[in-house]
């Protein structure tokens, strides 16, 4: 492992820590305010604290226009991702949120056997369990039959979500410097959220000082710190052992949601997060390519 390796695991591992953390953030700052503007607000708050930066960063090169699409594609990607959770939250554990959300690693490999990769056994059998996992996590007999949770459902579709940005941000994060992608795309998000925040959230500054400490760590740890991080780290790491090391952020929201929310989980939820935490490590761990 070289040098610029070791460093991107070490930044990526800060990153998942304050993700994991972070969740009971945006759960608790939605007592006050809706999803939208927690969105927009935190991350607007992430890109003022990202912005003197940009006064140390010189680019090699000057960005081209299609550079500068790049980065809003991909901060429209961290826009839907994120509110996905964001509503997701509204309906479901830390817990739930935290493994469910920590498919996105299943995900990656899924996709790139679409665009053309090959994986071993390890990798499908990892993708099994995990499967396996999230039915005795999410879903639940009925007298109508089987039914997936609101939240665990919006949870799945912004794995997808978030595979895709990890992978857009390891093919397509050298498109600008990493700061200015930062920017951007937090820019994106930010401006996305606000606009329908505007046309389906009420808004008052009682509640945004309501939900003051929630925003300020979502927007100076999670955002300003914490996806910076990611954004720096994937310049010098693949996408699939990215997202292994940002998996465990999983763990963390399960045991912050158990400390600070005193969330607990039955022996059911135990055995599927048991049985998708073993598939994403062997999804990510096995051999990679047949």
């Amino acid at each position: 492992m070289n040098h610029s390796t070791a460093k991107a695991n070490v930044l990526l591992c800060v990153a998942a820590l304050i993700w994991g953390t972070a969740f009971v953030a945006q759960k608790v700052g939605m007592e006050a305010i809706g999803p939208l503007w927690y969105s927009a607000l935190r991350f607007a708050l992430g890109l003022l604290i990202v912005l003197p930066l940009l006064l140390r960063e010189k680019p090699s090169k000057k960005p081209l226009p299609r550079d500068w699409l790049t980065g809003v594609a991909i901060g429209m990607l961290l826009f839907t991702g994120i509110n996905l959770q964001q509503f997701a939250l509204l309906y479901t554990s830390l817990a739930n949120t935290g493994f469910i959300t920590g498919l996105y690693v299943v995900f990656v490999p899924v996709i790139g056997f679409f665009i053309g990769h090959r994986y071993g056994s390890g990798v499908w059998t990892g993708i099994g369990l995990a499967i396996a996992g999230l039915y005795f996590l999410s879903i639940r007999g009925t007298d109508a039959g089987l039914n997936i949770n609101t939240g665990d459902l919006l949870t799945l579709i912004s794995a997808v979500i978030w595979s895709l940005h990890v992978i857009s941000l390891s093919g397509f994060g050298h498109c600008l410097p990493p700061i200015r992608l930062a920017v951007t795309q937090f820019a994106t998000c930010s401006l996305l959220s606000m606009l329908l925040a505007l046309t389906m959230e009420p808004i008052s500054w009682h509640a945004v000082r309501e939900a003051a400490v929630p925003l300020l760590y979502g927007g100076i740890l999670s955002v300003g710190v914490g996806f910076t991080l990611q954004v720096i780290a994937q310049r010098h790491a693949r996408a699939t052992y990215s997202a292994v090391i940002l998996s465990s952020e999983a763990i963390i929201a399960a045991i912050a949601g158990w400390l600070i929310l005193n969330e607990t989980l039955d022996a059911r939820a135990i055995v599927g997060c048991a049985l998708m935490l073993a598939g994403i490590l062997l999804a990510q761990l096995a051999p990679q390519r047949i």
